[in-house]
């Protein structure tokens, strides 16, 4: 796997130069990520899912002491996204593979996180396995106006419900821009990707409804639509439903720009199976972050989050995100997904050297 090389600003002053003077432009910048934990479900069985056969349910003894250092982990990867750029922890950041509101309380109650006072948008889903996806948002920059939830109605061949999880909302200012956040989990491949293909479509249709109402309100509204799709940026749930490309020079309004499949043409990916890599972590956005007036928040720059420490040093998964639970129960990794994430630029003051 090719790992991403870090050429981004450590301060927030560009400078730009032409002939006649030398301009400084000094922007302020917020880091807005998504990130799947790994079945981060708490130590109590609840009788209303099927949460005993999560990887910590299963585990015969030091559950408690399992749970604090899951928690401590996802903190510390939570805090260190985009850090070494803005000089803070993401200003917004997706979640999914929770279990629960608690969950989330526990992880930015941690102390590595507590100072941040990150706000919580989460709902219960009806996914069987009792898996919710989550909004974390730092209370100082990000204030939510309005928030839902917009369940996936899927079935099986035989016409059967299939409950997973609910597609979410979040719409609110940015300091004083509006964006509308959309968090999701898409359907897993099991079965295979072909036979499974249509529960993602599905899904993204869904994505594209939500989208569609947004923008029949206001063509230029602000959208993020993120989380852990379970296909890459090239299948046809990307590329065909929510039509995101991979040039930002050739988006319409209304069209999405998916800066995560060059990444994945590169060959860089955010999980592994079976010696292939694949990039189903994503943040797509709209036209309208894409624009040339910073007087408003817009789009700098996307990657992935795969510093050393996430990855697997040894054995036969080397090299593979360096993941929370095994067969031989918890490992004291991280998750089996790498991070993912965008940082957005505002410009704030200028002036001119003469």
């Amino acid at each position: 796997m090719k790992h991403l090389t870090y050429m981004f600003f450590s301060f927030v002053v560009i400078v730009f130069s032409n002939l006649n003077a030398q301009t400084k432009k000094t922007y302020k910048i917020h880091t807005i990520a998504f990130y799947n934990l790994e079945n981060l479900f708490d130590t109590i069985n609840d009788p209303t899912k099927y949460d005993e056969a999560s990887p910590i349910m299963e585990l015969k003894a030091n559950r408690t002491n399992a749970f604090s250092k899951k928690i401590q982990n996802m903190s510390r990867v939570i805090a260190d996204i985009g850090f070494d750029v803005t000089n803070n922890t993401p200003a917004i950041i997706g979640v999914s593979e929770v279990e629960n509101r608690e969950v989330l309380e526990t992880l930015v109650n941690d102390s590595t996180l507590r100072h941040k006072n990150y706000g919580i948008v989460h709902y219960d889903s009806p996914d069987i396995r009792g898996i919710d996806v989550g909004l974390l948002y730092q209370k100082k920059i990000f204030k939510p106006l309005y928030t839902s939830k917009h369940e996936l109605k899927i079935y099986d061949n035989n016409g059967k419900r299939i409950y997973t999880r609910d597609q979410l909302l979040v719409s609110g200012l940015l300091e004083n821009d509006m964006i509308h956040i959309i968090v999701n989990h898409w359907p897993s491949r099991r079965g295979g990707e072909e036979n499974s293909r249509s529960k993602r479509v599905a899904a993204a249709k869904l994505s594209k409804h939500i989208v569609d109402s947004l923008q029949s309100n206001n063509p230029y509204a602000k959208i993020f639509i993120m989380g852990d799709l379970n296909d890459d940026p090239i299948n046809t749930s990307v590329k065909d439903i929510l039509k995101a490309k991979k040039n930002k020079n050739r988006i319409d309004l209304r069209e999405f720009f998916n800066p995560f499949e060059n990444f994945y043409k590169d060959g860089i990916g955010t999980t592994a199976y079976r010696d292939a890599w694949s990039l189903f972590d994503q943040i797509i956005i709209s036209k309208s972050l894409l624009e040339k007036d910073y007087s408003s928040f817009q789009f700098y720059k996307a990657g992935v989050f795969n510093k050393n420490y996430l990855i697997t040093t040894t054995g036969p998964y080397k090299g593979y995100p360096f993941r929370s639970w095994t067969y031989g129960g918890f490992s004291g990794g991280y998750s089996d997904h790498f991070p993912v994430y965008t940082y957005v630029i505002k410009e704030v003051e200028k002036f001119n050297d003469k």
